[in-house]
């Protein structure tokens, strides 16, 4: 019959067994006492929990990536979209985790679906396909404002994917469509208003030498002979044969 010692020494090694709790790196324990919530959260590590005095909340303090449902949302310029996002939060501050919110994963899903319906519901369709950046940072301080008193930290938002209605898709491919056929309009207008530069100047130096002409009228006879095979007829304007009629100053006629 075992005694009742052994018996008090087995139930006291059973119960500090009990107590010792063992904690990753990561995470840290909210230690309730009576009811009291004690100063500083405990570990990692080897820690004590005197079972039924104390009672502990296990609280992880790696990086949550939370993956934000589909909103439907409705934009400045009134187009309907539907947009998700992916949050990523950390706690940095256990005791306030456990104390100021009931459920700080579910507070925060909700707050950046609601944050998220709000501040895409003020900005147009351009800004939002544009200057995503600009909004994601916007969405991170909103967020991170709201949950600093939990001690939740957000460090980063980032909206994933922006669906639009197939209406809007098909606008905004004529849309494109119609800026590149503007750019392809200027620039061919500008390269026409380039050769009439190019054209004028031509004109300008001709003028200043008639011979120029000539030679430029017998360089397209030469072109015309060697790509065509068949006879072509040229009409000689009489006013370009004149400099070839002058006789040249000095020469007598004999």
């Amino acid at each position: 019959m075992i005694s009742p010692v052994v018996m008090f020494l087995a139930f006291i090694a059973f119960y500090f067994l009990s107590c010792v709790k063992i904690l990753n790196e990561y995470e840290r324990a909210v230690v309730f006492r009576l009811g009291r919530l004690l100063s500083k959260p405990k570990g990692p590590g080897l820690i004590f929990i005197f079972a039924p005095i104390d009672r502990m909340v296990r609280v992880s303090l790696r990086t949550v990536t939370l993956d934000v449902p589909t909103q439907d949302i409705i934009t400045r310029d009134n187009v309907s979209v539907k947009v998700n996002a992916v949050v990523y939060f950390r706690v940095f501050a256990p005791n306030l985790a456990v104390t100021e919110v009931e459920d700080y994963l579910f507070a925060t899903t909700q707050l950046a679906q609601t944050h998220l319906r709000s501040v895409l519901g003020q900005a147009e369709l351009d800004d939002l396909l544009a200057e995503r950046d600009k909004i994601n940072r916007q969405l991170q301080e909103q967020l991170d404002k709201q949950t600093d008193s939990w001690g939740v930290k957000v460090s980063n938002v980032e909206i994933k994917h922006v669906d639009l209605p197939q209406e809007m898709q098909r606008a905004m491919a004529r849309q494109a469509e119609a800026e590149r056929e503007r750019r392809a309009k200027i620039i061919n207008s500008e390269g026409e208003f380039q050769a009439a530069e190019k054209l004028v100047q031509a004109a300008q130096m001709i003028e200043k030498h008639p011979t120029a002409l000539q030679m430029r009228y017998l360089q397209t006879l030469s072109e015309i002979a060697s790509e065509n095979n068949s006879t072509t007829i040229f009409p000689i304007p009489i006013d370009l044969l004149s400099p070839f009629l002058k006789k040249p100053e000095g020469v007598e006629k004999k």
